[in-house]
């Protein structure tokens, strides 16, 4: 029996700051594992996982019509109609088995393979059926009405990023990608204990003449545990007897990441726990100034043949004793304890479903049906946390007032607009647009879904998705140096990354810089010689160019420039004597991939890409990358952060250095 002398009394009771540092010390996350992808649905990733091939995974018709070579629609109008030879017809999930020559067309279904030989699609509306030769009333440029390989989504390029919570839409594009694993965080295996000889599992037999009621807290915590991202085990409940509770106590600890018990944590004299705390572990806390929930414990566990010394820590299991009565357990689980196991399980603070915020854009829309706009968020200040604050703090530093909507629409067959989006906007059928500045209502897709720490846009660039792996919470659109470089302008992103020359004047403050090698990437086996940009236009070669956005484009059309001047030619002229100028792709990785496959034989590209995918590389010289911020976000936490990792990385990529 224990003495009225032995009880453990609260003095100095900590502070509910001090409790969270207490919790915060101590080691809850589980390793890595990897999961088969049915299995992975509200894990979180522990790596990057890139696009390993192109998504679509071929070039094809975006639309019902007739698969033409562009030049051969030149000039055609209603008045004066083009006519072309119809050679057969190409089917959604067949191989092409025709080849459309000059003057001649295939037709072809909506997703159906583009066949050799074709470079567009001329919509079925805009033709007329003559019996076996098609008129065509409107002329069309390579690469219209076509989703060439890549377009959703090209090979090489960054997918998802470490601490993405995997969500069907996070499934799908795993999906499209052929994925079939992915490596994840693991979640916390949580022991719970409930203590006191009153307690009966509910089921069995109860005897209220002896005090004997439910065990309520073991599946209340229990469920708290898994809505928070870990692993529950349940224990069988434990006496007021100190042997069995060591016992019960130390087992738990070896099996578990956390041991989490509820009751005998008061100042009572029959409350043992916190003694076998202190004999087989460590107290770093007992008491915390908070009502209700004031006896609380925090400390770590010895397991049954705990090891001695410096590495006796790294083998205990965290340990936070709860309350006995069920709601001032619940309550400090919740405020305490479940942040923290969300936070190893690498899971984000619950949000409400539908929050308002200003619409960043002004948007057309007078379509007379109801829309569902898919909308991204972002915070305008420096509210939007590191990832360790308090759900309190974070909700203190992010108000709805801070946040920006901003639509996000790639099309109904892009995959990725999912991914980019956090919710809707539901615009009534008789609005003919939404006002920037207006303030809008957005139906998240779920309560978990929260606004990106970090807004990117710009050029797409493989030191890029290394930075951005140091950086909680980023979401990078890589639309291209032009179009970021508007985004910017306009005041939606964050910050945008430009390369290359650019006629565009942004008010933004460069963060830091680099520069990366570039050039043409080269079959090793190709037939004709490929040694510099002169090659392009003097040889047979078939060229992979970027599209317009592109920093790199931009740096290719520069060096064509001084090519056209040193033959004293127009850049067009060199421009349509070059197999490929205008057959263009999103991608960094892209034009490789194309060349790597056989598609063509030169592509402009990077130094690291050619070294990484085993190309013959013909360098041009090196461009400059840089980060460009909008003025007021410069002091916003993630931005800060995204600057810290340039200004610390370990630059080892072939080519690259830091400007």
């Amino acid at each position: 029996m224990v003495g009225v002398s032995d009880r453990r009394e609260f003095r100095d009771l900590a502070t509910p700051e001090a409790a969270r540092e207490a919790i915060a010390s101590l080691s809850l996350a589980p390793s890595p594992e990897t999961v088969p992808l049915d299995e992975a649905r509200g894990r979180v990733l522990a790596e990057r996982v890139d696009a390993a091939i192109d998504v679509p995974g071929f070039d094809r018709a975006s639309m019902d019509g007739y698969a033409v070579r562009a030049r051969d629609t030149f000039g055609a109008d209603e008045s004066d109609p083009r006519t072309l030879a119809l050679i057969g017809s190409v089917h959604a999930g067949a191989k092409p088995d025709v080849t459309v020559e000059p003057g001649t067309c295939a037709e072809i279904s909506t997703g159906a393979v583009l066949p050799p030989g074709a470079d567009a699609v001329v919509m079925v509306e805009r033709t007329d059926d003559l019996g076996g030769e098609i008129e065509v009333r409107t002329a069309v440029a390579p690469g219209d009405s076509v989703m060439f390989a890549g377009t959703d989504i090209a090979a090489g390029s960054r997918a998802l990023g470490p601490g993405t919570r995997l969500t069907p839409r996070e499934i799908g594009l795993l999906s499209a990608l052929g994925v079939d694993e992915v490596p994840v965080r693991g979640r916390p295996r949580v022991g719970i204990v409930s203590t006191g000889d009153e307690l009966v599992r509910p089921g069995e037999e109860l005897d209220a003449d002896r005090g004997e009621i439910y065990d309520v807290n073991s599946n209340t915590i229990a469920a708290g545990v898994a809505d928070a991202g870990g692993d529950p085990v349940l224990y069988p409940h434990a006496g007021d007897d100190y042997d069995e509770m060591e016992r019960l106590l130390r087992r738990a600890a070896d099996e578990c990441d956390l041991v989490l018990s509820s009751g005998s944590t008061s100042a009572s004299a029959v409350d043992v726990i916190y003694r076998v705390i202190e004999d087989r572990g460590d107290l770093l806390l007992h008491g915390v100034a908070v009502k209700p929930g004031k006896p609380m414990l925090v400390g770590r566990i010895d397991p049954p043949d705990g090891v001695a010394g410096d590495d006796r820590e790294s083998e205990q299991s965290a340990y936070v004793g709860l309350p006995g009565y069920p709601v001032s357990a619940l309550t400090i689980f919740r405020t305490f304890v479940a942040p923290a196991i969300r936070r190893a399980a690498g899971l984000p603070e619950p949000r409400t479903a539908t929050l308002t915020g200003e619409f960043a854009v002004r948007e057309r829309y007078s379509e007379g049906r109801m829309r569902l706009m898919p909308v991204g968020l972002v915070g305008r200040g420096t509210g939007t946390g590191t990832g360790t604050e308090s759900s309190a703090s974070v909700a203190a530093t992010d108000p709805d007032d801070d946040l920006l909507v901003y639509p996000v629409d790639k099309g109904s067959g892009a995959t990725t607009s999912l991914v980019e989006a956090d919710g809707v906007v539901e615009v009534p059928a008789d609005t003919e647009y939404v006002a920037a500045g207006e303030r809008v209502e957005v139906q998240l897709f779920s309560p978990d879904v929260r606004p990106p720490r970090l807004l990117g846009v710009g050029e797409d660039d493989p030191l890029l998705s290394r930075l951005l792996d140091r950086v909680d919470r980023p979401r990078y659109l890589p639309v291209g140096s032009r179009e970021g470089l508007r985004r910017l302008r306009d005041g939606v992103p964050d910050l945008a990354v430009v390369a290359g020359p650019t006629s565009r004047e942004v008010d933004s403050e460069e963060l830091g810089a680099w520069t990366r090698e570039w050039g043409l990437v080269v079959a090793p086996d190709a037939d004709t010689a490929v040694d510099g940009l002169a090659a392009l236009v003097d040889e047979a070669v078939r060229f992979v160019n970027r599209d317009r956005n592109a920093g790199l484009r931009a740096t290719f059309d520069a060096a064509l420039d001084d090519l056209a001047a040193a033959r004293d030619v127009s850049r067009g002229a060199l421009a349509d004597a070059i197999d490929g100028y205008d057959l263009t792709v999103k991608a960094h990785e892209s034009p490789a991939r194309a060349v790597l496959g056989g598609k063509a034989d030169v592509g402009l590209g990077l130094g690291a890409t050619a070294e990484a995918l085993d190309l013959d590389f013909v360098s041009l010289g090196h461009e400059r990358v840089a980060l460009r911020a909008s003025p007021d976000r410069v002091g916003k936490p993630a931005v800060r952060e995204l600057a810290a990792a340039l200004a610390d990385a370990d630059v080892d990529l072939p080519g690259y250095q830091m400007a």
